[in-house]
């Protein structure tokens, strides 16, 4: 069975964000989030069963999705996708509003949103699947385009965390033209690509993992240099 077909259904990047019951915001990265039917207008949004977030959404009986854009950073993703609430405040440092209904609706890199009110659950294992009718949505970028599951994945090359429901173990990297030494972090698999470098950082193409500046971090989960490892190709 070759699982990697799964990755050819398509899928978008979303962070699903709740309450719990003494107000406390979390929030999370999602791409199993769907519209089931059309009236009313019903989506549904896939959880895992041990994410904060999850649990929010248990007590609050509502959730709001923000429809990221192709813009989004590696950095925002990682912030919501590679760390817990358990231990940060998620929304530090991050532009959102507060919906009619007390929730916390995401602006950075964000081009639309829907807030949504539980209506059912589903356990199905390791994840649990919330159905629930629109209350409430808004477009909140006109121009921008909504970043899908494969943009991610083959554009900014950031990977799934462990918790996702399409999380698939990958096998060994292909080798690239290029023998420039490639560098994996131990906290979440973001790939170091010395020929790609970290735009987004200021480090350029063509920057070996070495002459990384000693204070650079991961771009997605925020790691220090200390744990990555080379990739054995």
């Amino acid at each position: 069975m070759n699982l990697q077909a799964l990755y050819k259904i398509s899928y978008g990047m979303y962070i699903v964000s709740s309450k719990n019951k003494e107000g406390r915001f979390n929030g999370q990265i999602a791409n199993t989030v769907f519209q089931i039917t059309a009236e009313p207008p019903k989506v549904a949004v896939c959880l895992h069963k041990n994410n904060l977030t999850c649990e929010y959404v248990k007590e609050c009986n509502m959730f709001v999705i923000s429809i990221l854009s192709k813009d989004a950073t590696l950095q925002l993703i990682g912030k919501f996708g590679f760390k817990t609430g358990r231990d940060i405040n998620k929304f530090e440092n991050v532009r959102y509003k507060i919906s009619a209904h007390g929730l916390p609706i995401v602006l950075d890199n964000s081009i639309a949103y829907i807030e949504v009110k539980v209506t059912n659950s589903v356990d199905v294992g390791t994840h649990v699947l919330f159905i629930g009718e629109v209350i409430d949505a808004d477009v909140i970028s006109d121009g921008g385009e909504a970043m899908t599951y494969e943009f991610y994945h083959s554009v900014k090359k950031g990977k799934s965390p462990k918790t996702a429901p399409t999380y698939i173990k990958e096998g060994p990297i292909e080798k690239g033209e290029e023998m420039m030494r490639k560098y994996e972090c131990k906290v979440c698999g973001y790939i170091y690509d010395p020929q790609k470098g970290d735009p987004d950082n200021g480090i350029e193409p063509g920057t070996p993992f070495e002459r990384l500046p000693d204070g650079w971090v991961c771009p997605v989960c925020g790691a220090a240099k200390e744990e990555f490892v080379e990739v054995k190709e």
